[in-house]
């Protein structure tokens, strides 16, 4: 098991390993009805050693959202085709396990992702492409300070159909004001 790169009240983010398999593929196929049509996580061993091979390839970040009291997989959070250069921005995408939904695991890990994004990656700007019809995944990116920019038809298929989503994004001057915000 790899270490936290970064903790919370209730939440630790790590790097994902072959270890999790069994305890990634479990969570998502019980998982199913809460993702779809919104995503198409792992669930079969054979997905789920693609996606570490997409990680491997630098292809796409991944971390997983973990509780801290047990080590549960709660969801996960990816950064894919990470651009640097004059752009240092990510495409984020995140699912959350069904049987943690709506106690408040991935508002948590969410704020955690955005500091380790901006502190640790470096990274400029993050943007979460989401289907309109997802309202607890718009709610999230709004909980956590991410802005609609736009609206893109048929952008990305997703369970084998181009569907519809709407662009959110932060950056890190935005995650600088809403943290000095939160403080005052």
């Amino acid at each position: 098991m790899h270490a936290a790169v970064a903790r919370g009240k209730r939440v630790l983010l790590r790097l994902p390993s072959a270890h999790d398999c069994d305890e990634f593929v479990a969570l998502m196929r019980a998982s199913r009805r809460l993702h779809h049509p919104w995503a198409a996580p792992a669930t079969t061993t054979d997905a789920f050693a693609d996606y570490l091979n997409r990680i491997r390839r630098k292809e796409t970040y991944g971390l997983l959202a973990c509780e801290r009291s047990n080590g549960a997989i709660v969801g996960v959070f990816n950064f894919n085709q990470i651009v640097r250069g004059h752009y240092h921005s990510t495409y984020l995408g995140y699912f959350g396990g069904a049987p943690f939904a709506r106690q408040g695991y991935m508002t948590e890990g969410l704020a955690l992702v955005l500091r380790y994004a901006f502190t640790k990656l470096k990274l400029h700007r993050l943007e979460a492409n989401i289907q309109p019809g997802n309202r607890a995944s718009l709610a999230l990116a709004r909980r956590c300070g991410l802005r609609c920019e736009g609206f893109s038809p048929r952008y990305l298929k997703v369970n084998g159909r181009w569907r519809d989503h709407e662009r959110w994004a932060i950056t890190v001057e935005d995650w600088r004001r809403l943290r000095a915000e939160e403080r005052r």
